[in-house]
This record gives structure tokens, C-alpha cells and sequence, in this order.
């Protein structure tokens, strides 16, 4: 139930996170976003060392920079696939790889399910590609590149949760802190590269600083939540965190939440209710 209360939080945070990004992402290329949005995101991981603790063994140094490199890589990806392709039809897509790659590690490495699970984690799954599905999602045909790059950027999120999961657990926030500094660091030289292409826009500087903050709150709720419970289970409620989004573009833009995207906010709840059992 903790691990469960810990993957909410994270999907929530997430979701959060997704949103005030996105919107200062309209302000400013997402590269000046990011640029600010990592070193606050940086900042936490740091101030929370004192407090949670760390130890940079070869372990805790090899699993945070090998998710440094998923998280940079998942984020290239995904921006590619929203210039290409109709993110209506490709999120989905990226969700559903996101979560189903990490609950595939977990059965692997022997992890079981109970018969509320067996239920329950299938219809996690549904509830994050009805969630994530905006509008008309059929109405649109993605070219196969797309395609590929969306299942490219769902491949790269759930490996950063895999190589989270798999950090010595007793090294506290030390993955968290060295993945963020090798992921700040390719997107800043990726910046430098492409310093050109980025426009004259000033970044929102506020809901930049916001968005990384919410996401460093997320990798340590899930970090957290992964070591106390079952990767299967942590990882499909984590990638629920579209329904976060969706609620305050809801609340704070006054976006139409579509029929599809409602039943998968119900779908989710009951299938939050049936891993809870297990």
C-alpha cells in the first residue's frame, strides 16, 4: 500500500510537471525551458541529500548515469515525435511502451501478481492509452518513422525507470542526482549545438524552475516507491501520470476532458483499487 500511495504521488507529480512544462514550453523554444528546468530539478536532488542521504558507490554512479542518458534520449525522442507525427495518436503509443517495458522486467525477475493484480494491472495499462488519447486519435494516420520514434521515446522513459529500480537501494537520493547531472548535461550541450535555432524568446522562467522541481519529486517518489514494492505494479500506476496533466489543462486552461479520456480516468480508478489488493 505504501509502494502504491509513493507510485500516485510520482504519476501525480509527473503529471504536473508535464503541464507546467508544456506551457512554458509555448512561451520559449523547450530547450531554454529545459535549461532551466534542469538545474532546479538539480537544486532539489541536492538539497534533499542531507535528508535522505546518499552513497555514490560504483552501483548508485553506473545505474544514475545509465538513466541520465535514458532520461536525455526520452526527451529528444518525444520532442521529434511531437514535430512530425500527431501527438493525439503517438502519446498513447509512448505511454503504453513506457509502462509496459519495466512491468515486463519485473515478471521476469520473478515478480507475482495476485488475482486483483492479474486483473488490475491490465486495466492500468488501457487507462494510460485512454488517458492519454486526445481528440479524433483516429482520425490521424502517423507515418512509420513516427511510429518508431514514439515507441523510441516510451523505450527511453521506462529504461530511466529501470535503471532507477535497479540502483543499489540503499544508496538514497545518489541515482537520482547523478542521472540528473549527466542528463543537464547532454541537453546543455545539445543546446550549444543548436544555440541558433532556439529564437530570441526569453524562457518562462517561473513555470520552467516549477516544472523541474515537480519532476525531481517525481524520480524520488518513484525511487522510493520502487524499493518498497513490486516494479510491476509501481511502473503501470506511475505511467498513469497523463491523467494529471489532463486535469489541470481542465481546471487551469478549461480544456474539454473527451468521453474516451474519461472512461480511462475511471478505468484507472478502479484499477488503482484492484492493485491496491494485492
Amino acid at each position: 500500500m505504501i509502494a502504491l500511495l509513493l507510485a500516485l504521488g510520482s504519476s501525480l507529480a509527473y503529471g504536473c510537471a508535464d503541464f507546467l512544462g508544456g506551457l512554458g514550453a509555448r512561451k520559449a523554444h523547450v530547450l531554454r525551458t529545459v535549461m532551466v528546468a534542469a538545474p532546479a530539478s538539480l537544486a532539489v536532488e541536492l538539497l534533499l541529500w542531507p535528508f535522505v542521504g546518499a552513497s555514490f558507490d560504483p552501483g548508485a554512479l553506473g545505474w544514475g548515469a545509465a538513466s541520465g542518458i535514458a532520461s536525455a534520449a526520452a526527451f529528444a525522442l518525444l520532442y521529434r515525435t511531437l514535430a512530425i507525427g500527431p501527438m493525439n495518436v503517438l502519446s498513447p503509443v509512448t505511454a503504453l511502451v513506457s509502462a509496459a517495458l519495466p512491468v515486463a522486467v519485473g515478471l521476469l525477475q520473478g515478480e507475482h501478481l495476485t488475482a486483483a493484480g492479474l486483473v488490475g494491472l491490465p486495466l492500468a495499462l488501457v487507462a494510460v492509452v485512454l488517458v492519454s488519447a486526445g481528440h479524433g486519435a483516429g482520425a490521424a494516420r502517423p507515418s512509420r518513422t513516427a511510429l518508431l520514434l514514439a515507441f523510441g521515446a516510451g523505450a527511453a522513459i521506462a529504461l530511466q525507470l529501470v535503471f532507477l529500480h535497479q540502483a543499489p537501494s540503499d544508496s538514497g537520493v545518489a541515482p537520482l542526482i547523478t542521472g540528473r547531472a549527466v542528463s543537464s548535461a547532454v541537453t546543455l550541450a545539445a543546446a550549444g549545438l543548436l544555440r541558433r535555432r532556439m529564437g530570441p524568446e526569453r524562457p518562462a522562467y517561473a513555470l520552467s524552475a516549477a516544472a523541474g522541481v515537480l519532476d525531481s519529486v517525481a524520480n524520488l517518489l518513484f525511487l522510493l516507491a520502487a524499493r518498497s514494492g513490486d516494479l510491476t505494479v509501481v511502473a503501470v500506476v506511475t505511467a498513469l501520470y497523463p491523467a494529471g496533466t489532463v486535469l489541470l489543462a481542465r481546471g487551469v486552461l478549461a480544456e474539454r476532458i473527451h468521453r474516451g479520456q474519461l472512461v480511462g480516468l475511471g478505468t484507472a480508478a478502479v484499477a488503482v483499487g484492484l492493485l491496491a489488493l494485492t
